[in-house]
């Protein structure tokens, strides 16, 4: 099984996020992505964020009808600081014959350095670095302290592109408090999930 893990918070969900499994499940030949929000982030320690409940009831409303699509609640479940080789390590720890896919964007590759266990991610997954098409090639090239020449080649041989989605979580909830339409950056169902909770109105 080749098994795409996709991580983030999820506060909302919106197209990009979407966009960006649908290019790498295909382009990568997956067979299921399985979108794991967090606990809390490490580099978002501190900060306030909608309950996991909420979170986890707007991505099944966002991928609902993909077959291919999972929500994946483990991070939420285990509490705490969410740490990416921790879960990598729980998923392959269940089914060794899985293969694993790490989707993440350009920009967080650049980061990956500074995540605890980098070396270890990179042993227990391949990187699917996915780069907007309009911006310049991600450089792999700070991978070369953690892992060999050859499995940073398989990396990039991983690279998938996509068009360039200007939406951000954080853009979304600036709108939704100023009063200001959020009408297709986010799956309709979530955006009516968003009025009918009354998210993101008084942060």
């Amino acid at each position: 099984m080749r098994l795409g893990i996709y991580g983030g918070t999820f506060d909302p969900v919106h197209f990009g996020h979407l966009l960006l499994a649908e290019y790498c499940r295909e382009e990568c030949r997956l067979d299921e992505v399985w979108f794991v929000p967090a606990a809390v982030p490490p580099h978002k320690q501190g900060q306030n964020f909608s309950t996991a409940t909420r979170r986890v009831e707007m991505l099944s409303l966002a991928i609902g009808g993909h077959e291919q699509f999972r929500v994946c609640t483990r991070e939420i479940d285990r509490g705490g600081v969410s740490y990416t080789v921790e879960t990598l390590a729980e998923i392959h720890a269940e089914d060794p014959t899985r293969e694993l896919f790490f989707l993440l964007g350009a920009d967080s590759l650049f980061d990956l350095p500074l995540w605890r266990e980098p070396s270890r991610i990179c042993e227990l997954a391949t990187l699917v670095v996915v780069a907007r098409t309009t911006a310049p090639a991600p450089d792999f090239a700070c991978l070369a302290a953690l892992t060999g020449a050859e499995r940073t080649a398989h990396f990039r041989r991983h690279l998938v592109q996509m068009p360039l989605i200007e939406l951000s979580s954080t853009e979304i909830r600036r709108r939704v408090q100023a009063g200001l339409s959020i009408r297709y950056q986010t799956p309709r169902a979530v955006e009516k999930y968003i009025e009918a909770a009354g998210l993101y109105r008084a942060e």
